[in-house]
């Protein structure tokens, strides 16, 4: 895990699979922090105004990846501490592994593929996963997990109730210094 420079004034940043539950832990820390929450993905659909499906169907991954990397710069670059949710995949490049490293508090958020399957398997919003879910997931992990691992300052275990999730978060950021209202 990293020995990120996590600070009591920085970001709150949530990394992870998809389906170990981003977008909705980080929706509930910000409401329990106070703190604005900001999401890779949809400031990437509200920048291009395409759905991010459509930019891998009609751009390619690359072009995608590029999004990411300004867009990821753009939100960690906010002076107002925040709660972001990044894209599954941001830590395939290295330039987004290194600006994580200064961002605040990097939470690598986790479950067993099992569980992400039967999370995000019937999703259509989820192309990449419609063939063979449970194969493209573990790929995935297996791709990932070192990287997770490396931007990682914290790794909480989703499978349980989010509730519980969200019960630890608060504890380790608090342990951490961030003030919790």
């Amino acid at each position: 895990m990293s020995s990120g420079a996590s600070s009591p004034s920085g970001h709150i940043v949530l990394v992870g699979m998809m389906g170990v539950g981003k977008s909705s832990l980080a929706k509930r820390i910000g409401r329990a922090l106070r703190r604005p929450v900001l999401d890779t993905d949809a400031e990437i659909t509200a920048r291009t105004g395409r759905t991010i499906p459509e930019i891998f169907a009609t751009d390619g991954e690359v072009t995608f990846r590029d999004l990411e990397v300004e867009v990821l710069a753009e939100l960690l670059g906010r002076s107002e501490p925040s709660v972001i949710a990044a894209a599954g995949g941001i830590v395939l490049r290295p330039e987004n592994r290194a600006a994580l490293a200064s961002a605040g508090t990097v939470i690598w958020l986790r479950a067993p593929v099992d569980v992400l399957v039967g999370r995000v398997a019937h999703g259509t919003h989820r192309p990449a996963l419609a063939d063979d879910p449970e194969g493209t997931l573990r790929s995935m992990e297996q791709t990932r997990e070192a990287l997770y691992e490396e931007v990682a300052d914290l790794s909480i275990d989703t499978s349980q109730r989010f509730d519980d999730a969200l019960a630890e978060i608060l504890d380790a950021v608090a342990d951490r210094g961030v003030v919790v209202p």
